[in-house]
């Protein structure tokens, strides 16, 4: 069976990247504008296009309007900085080697900056740098963990190489002059342009300006889930900033946006902090996101019911900006799908989860807490021994007391209900197909029901 997913896995790579071209740009004065916007600690379902009773977020529901919308889309982990260099790699975190925030031993200034630290970006290859092989003038901001940003292959940018982000982390709080100042400079030398906005928002702390906070305080909301909502509404107001200056500097109908979030949130009512269901955990509430593609003239509006993966967004980019992939990878380019409206023909997506600091680059099980999937209606999280090493630890602690959960994420969407043990095939089979995808060479398992099998 390995072998047979391997082999199929290849194929549909293969495929992809001698796939269909006919709406694809080749000439670089004719590759569009590429905008990311990454908002940073956001439940899935904290905004007003996806159902929202009191957040509000009118410049993401008026993008959203214009966007090909995956209400459906999903982080292969939930924590930010494998997930970013999943964006940036096109690869899972046990294939990039960057499955937490931290090396192990935990945080130290004075150790950050080390090479060995920063894991192995340089050896990798990175979005930014493929674009600019193709012309394009390419600016980080926001959230960055990689060292300076020409360690990304940015050509332009805010963080140095401290944690986090550094300057970076001051986009959007701080205003939006460094993005428009780039833009500037793009249109100055008539280059395409890749725009990483990424800012430290709705992400804590939580400090939204005081018309904002007074307006959900006075919805009879707690301090924390006040402050939480306001903080998305400010992230909202800075991404309305930056799609009014394309609008206002006729860039509009040359720029691809794409949007999701690193990874989910559940914020809790009484108190500073996170739920343990979201942020760092494989449930709905830590790996769940909208995604959306917005491109006016190019894609028509439309909601999507698929699944889909941050995991894809790395072929379809380049697939949009008429780049060939640099290799295979495990996800699908959408474009396709994206400007002829066909279905996608995929029914399983996989994720997984580590400590949040990074006990062995070389050895990701080292850390390796979950493994998960989802094939409709079921969802199917499988929980391992690997060392929980730093922030966080206790709460997958609390999360692997129950070492095998399947959910009917259809009907019980808040995974409320534990259905392993009413389905023991559905367990079995899915079981088979995570083995198949992610294998693991050491076998430290909770689960071990199932894989001793």
């Amino acid at each position: 069976m390995k072998f047979i997913f391997k082999c199929t896995l290849a194929i549909c790579c293969l495929s992809l990247l001698i796939g269909c071209q006919s709406n694809t740009p080749t000439e670089a004065e004719d590759r569009p504008n590429i905008v990311l916007i990454l908002s940073d600690d956001q439940a899935w379902g904290d905004y007003s296009f996806m159902g929202h009773e009191v957040v509000q977020t009118p410049n993401l529901d008026r993008l959203a309007a214009e966007s090909v919308v995956f209400k459906r889309g999903y982080v292969p982990t939930a924590v930010c900085r494998p997930s970013l260099m999943t964006l940036v790699t096109g690869l899972y975190p046990h294939q990039h080697h960057i499955t937490g925030n931290d090396p192990a031993g935990g945080f130290r200034e004075a150790r950050y900056p080390r090479e060995d630290l920063l894991a192995n970006i340089d050896t990798l290859a990175k979005l930014p740098t493929i674009l600019g092989d193709a012309g394009y003038l390419s600016h980080q901001s926001g959230k960055w963990w990689e060292g300076n940003y020409s360690r990304g292959g940015f050509t332009n940018g805010m963080t140095q190489g401290r944690r986090h982000g550094d300057e970076g982390l001051t986009i959007g709080r701080e205003g939006m002059q460094p993005i428009f100042d780039f833009i500037d400079t793009a249109r100055t030398q008539e280059k395409p342009f890749f725009v990483w906005y990424a800012p430290f928002l709705p992400h804590t702390p939580h400090t939204p300006p005081d018309r904002l906070l007074s307006k959900y305080e006075a919805m009879d909301l707690t301090l924390p889930v006040a402050k939480y909502y306001a903080m998305i509404e400010w992230f909202d107001e800075t991404c309305g900033d930056l799609v009014n200056y394309l609008d206002q500097n006729n860039l509009r109908e040359n720029t691809l946006i794409y949007y999701l979030c690193d990874n989910g949130w559940i914020q809790k009512e009484d108190k500073n902090g996170f739920d343990v269901r979201s942020k760092q955990s494989p449930m709905e509430g830590g790996v769940r996101t909208p995604i959306m593609f917005s491109w006016p003239g190019q894609l028509a509006p439309a909601e999507r019911t698929e699944f889909v993966s941050s995991i894809d967004l790395f072929p379809t980019i380049l697939e949009a900006a008429g780049i060939q992939s640099p290799g295979p990878r495990p996800g699908l380019n959408l474009w396709a799908n994206l400007t002829t409206g066909a279905p996608i023909e995929r029914d399983i997506i996989f994720g997984e989860g580590y400590g949040h600091n990074m006990i062995d680059n070389a050895e990701p099980e080292a850390s390796l807490a979950y493994r998960w999937c989802i094939q409709e209606p079921w969802k199917l999280i499988l929980c391992y021994d690997g060392e929980l090493e730093g922030y966080g630890a206790d709460t997958h602690a609390d999360m692997r007391m129950d070492p095998i959960r399947l959910y009917n994420i259809i009907e019980d969407p808040n995974e409320k209900i534990n259905l392993a043990d009413q389905h023991p095939a559905v367990v079995e089979s899915l079981g088979a197909a995570i083995e198949a995808w992610y294998p693991l060479e050491k076998r430290k398992v909770l689960a071990s029901s199932i894989e001793n099998e």
